[in-house]
């Protein structure tokens, strides 16, 4: 296989005008499908525990959505006009091999989610298989203790996870029946727990009357600024990859208006679903239970909470596949065409998915928003900045598709790679890094100065504008080649 030809597929190759059939409906429903799921409930859950209010809660979820949703649809506009997939529309900024980079940094992150989702079907099944084996939880412990894992759950992970990789070896196709089974089942599961709310709450008046904990606007506003970044970084990696999905848009307007219509309502109302029910938690159990799992595991019916859980496992499986594993397994490929297909790339991603321990990520609120979707908002923010600077700001719109695919072409820059794009990106990330390693605690507060560990609680924004205005100064001495490529190009593009 030629150097050239490596960079083309039939998966990464233009869709054409004719082919592109997903309409306004089409977007509105993915984005629907996407934020019913346990992670969104648990969004809105762990605000309620870090001492929101249900208002606060739904106020900073749809603020974050409403955010995200200007990225998404800036970078959705390079994979509508034309046609091609994300590893592909950042070979224009980061170059066509520099493209690894941002698809890498995608792929981790998309390594950590399946991790999560694996570790919520794992232990569902744990949920369930305890209730007719109480042996399970008093198994001994095998595990450092610093690993934080009990041997019950570390066992039903295990074979979640295995489930999840046969999934894989029997390819993608077979997921199909289980996304139409989540489909149906999670807005009925999450109905029927909006129903025991209100009861067992003694109606919506006492849930909401429910008071926010900050006794000051400073204490409320030291919680609201790093968790709406989390919110924003929820969806970090789809605001990134979201050409995948609109190159197959019938027009602008589609993904446009799906986009609007799908993604900040869905996320808002599910999340109210959860705000509710976690407040409700409170009344009747007298402490907040944020985690959907450990609150059906206090049911009395074993049946019921039998039943509950294989749906949850079976649609987390579905979502897990589809969400966790569909990406990060072609950037895996992508990376070395020629020795790793889609099984191996999704191998990969299943040992790193465990690899990064996300049953600690989860443990609670703070490390499901300070530690996880802050920190790898910090990595994604500036990957965001710079393609979306490049393409309206020094591209004016304007890509030169075949030379995307060239290994010698227009994107080629200094062999394979962008030198502005890269430097941009460090740039981007490294004023995050303090703070960050303050959070994790691996150094002390005292070290670096306030104002810098703090910049940390804004890791998207910041990232974001800082390798954004970066890359347009160091960009500066590439305008007359770029102003070359548009004269000599003749390619259409569907505007």
């Amino acid at each position: 296989m030629s150097e050239t030809s490596s960079l083309y597929s039939e998966d990464l190759a233009p869709v054409p005008p004719a082919n592109r059939s997903w309409n306004t409906w089409n977007y509105a429903a993915l984005w629907i499908s996407m934020s019913l799921c346990i992670p969104t409930y648990m969004l809105a859950s762990s605000l309620i525990e870090g001492g929101m209010n249900w208002w606060q809660s739904i106020f900073t979820i749809f603020l974050g959505n409403s955010i995200v949703l200007v990225p998404m649809i800036l970078n959705g506009h390079a994979g509508a006009k034309y046609g091609i997939p994300f590893p592909v529309f950042a070979r224009a900024s980061f170059g066509v091999r520099g493209a690894n980079i941002p698809a890498m940094l995608r792929a981790i992150v998309a390594c950590g989610w399946f991790g999560i989702q694996t570790w919520i079907g794992g232990f569902a099944l744990f949920q369930m298989l305890r209730l007719w084996m109480p042996w399970l939880e008093t198994l001994p412990t095998v595990f450092p203790e610093s690993f934080g894992l009990k041997t019950g759950p570390a066992i039903t992970f295990l074979l979640f996870w295995c489930l999840n990789m046969y999934v894989v070896y029997l390819g993608v196709e077979s997921i199909r029946k289980l996304l139409v089974f989540k489909a149906i089942f999670l807005p009925v599961a999450a109905l029927a727990l909006l129903w025991w709310a209100i009861g067992a709450g003694h109606g919506l008046g006492p849930i909401l009357q429910q008071p926010s904990r900050f006794t000051s606007a400073n204490a409320f506003l030291n919680f609201f600024l790093p968790a709406l970044t989390g919110m924003v970084g929820f969806w970090a990696t789809l605001s990134l990859n979201i050409p995948d999905f609109t190159r197959y848009a019938v027009s602008q307007q589609a993904q446009v208006r799906g986009q609007i219509i799908g993604l900040p309502p869905s996320m808002t109302l599910f999340s109210f679903i959860g705000v509710v029910v976690t407040s409700a938690t409170t009344i009747v159990y007298g402490t907040t239970i944020w985690d959907p799992l450990v609150l059906a595991g206090k049911f009395d019916s074993k049946l019921l909470v039998s039943l509950a859980m294989i749906a949850v496992a079976i649609s987390t499986l579905a979502t897990n596949i589809a969400a966790n594993i569909v990406s990060p397994a072609n950037d895996f490929a992508n990376l070395w065409p020629a020795r790793i297909n889609f099984r191996k790339g999704g191998y990969i991603t299943g040992v790193l998915g465990i690899l990064i321990f996300p049953w600690k990520l989860i443990a609670d609120p703070s490390g499901y928003i300070f530690t996880w979707l802050i920190a790898y908002s910090s990595l994604l923010g500036p990957v965001g900045g710079i393609m979306i600077t490049d393409y309206y700001f020094i591209r004016k719109q304007y890509l030169v598709v075949p030379e995307l695919y060239n290994a010698y072409g227009s994107y080629s820059f200094s062999k394979g790679f962008n030198i502005p794009a890269v430097a941009a990106l460090l740039i981007g990330i490294l004023p995050n890094v303090p703070g960050f390693l303050v959070t994790i605690k691996a150094i002390a507060p005292d070290v670096v100065p306030v104002w810098l560990a703090q910049l940390y609680n804004y890791a998207w924004f910041v990232g974001f504008l800082v390798s954004g205005i970066a890359y347009m100064l160091l960009m500066q001495t590439y305008r007359h080649g770029i102003q070359t490529i548009k004269e000599t190009s003749s390619y259409v593009a569907l505007d």
